[in-house]
């Protein structure tokens, strides 16, 4: 058996490395054998799994320095009939590739915006004058380096290694412990695991509208994780709220909270039940 798996690509991504050990697991573990397929933005990627051209999508959802990819929850609040399969968790090493002389001929900086800000107080302190260009992805534009040595790039040392281009100064983030989480996605429901994300909205957002949900949580003693809010979209002012809990759907508090919540809100969409992978330095440094 072999498993379609989408990721925001190109090949070279913190989202690849986090497919390939997936992948790695899903072999070692089911005996299942995987085929990546890089897709050019994240939401696409999700999209190619309601279409049917893939069986599993892959997606980042948080950062530890810049917090939650907006993007992931509000493509997976959009489609109807994802469900998260389990969280994994992967050290992020950001390193300055690019073919210049010396630090000052680096007049412009590409990569996605995510890596950007995390690398926002080097980049102060040793490029304070080059020109910080978002792109989709942290390899989309790795092709500039080898035309324009004017050029710089933050990228995965396995993304400098896939396209031969030189790491000019390696481990450039703020933060040592920076890690991002991604979501393992499929149509498939999932009802087991020690984490829950839900995603609800109102009828309309008045005052004190909040206070019912987190009193049914507390009155459960149901521990909430996370909890923010996104636009709808619709109107100015107009918000939908996701909330991470620490629980199984099968036991009877939380399937007790549900019910209760469902009467209290508009729209309720239990995304996943689920559990996290954590992979360590070590872990990664085979891809």
């Amino acid at each position: 058996m072999t498993k379609i798996i989408a990721h925001l690509g190109p090949n070279g991504t913190y989202s690849e490395v986090a497919t390939l050990c997936y992948a790695q697991h899903l072999e070692q573990t089911r005996g299942i054998e995987s085929q990546l397929i890089p897709i050019p933005s994240i939401s696409q990627t999700l999209r190619t799994l309601t279409q049917g051209k893939a069986d599993i999508a892959i997606v980042p959802v948080e950062n530890s320095i810049e917090g939650t990819v907006a993007i992931t929850l509000d493509t997976l609040w959009e489609l109807e009939g994802l469900h998260i399969q389990q969280g994994i968790t992967i050290p992020i090493v950001h390193n300055l590739l690019s073919q210049a002389r010396s630090m000052s001929d680096i007049k412009t900086v590409y990569s996605h915006p995510q890596a950007l800000a995390q690398c926002q107080k080097w980049l102060e302190n040793n490029l304070p004058q080059a020109v910080l260009i978002p792109s989709n992805s942290t390899t989309e534009a790795l092709h500039h380096l080898n035309h324009e040595h004017s050029v710089a790039a933050i990228a995965s040392s396995r993304a400098a290694h896939l396209y031969d281009l030189p790491i000019k100064v390696a481990n450039i983030n703020d933060y040592p412990d920076n890690c991002t989480r991604f979501w393992i996605v499929s149509k498939e429901p999932h009802d087991h695991g020690n984490h829950i994300s839900l995603g609800f909205a109102f009828q309309a957002n008045t005052p004190g509208v909040l206070v019912k949900p987190l009193q049914i949580f507390a009155d459960k003693q149901i521990n909430l994780t996370k909890i923010e809010s996104r636009p709808t979209k619709r109107s100015l002012g107009e918000y939908l709220f996701f909330v991470d809990l620490a629980g199984d759907t099968s036991q009877s508090p939380i399937q007790s909270a549900l019910q209760e919540l469902a009467s209290v809100t508009k729209v309720l969409k239990v995304l996943g039940n689920y559990d996290i992978m954590n992979i360590d330095r070590q872990e990664l440094s085979q891809f």
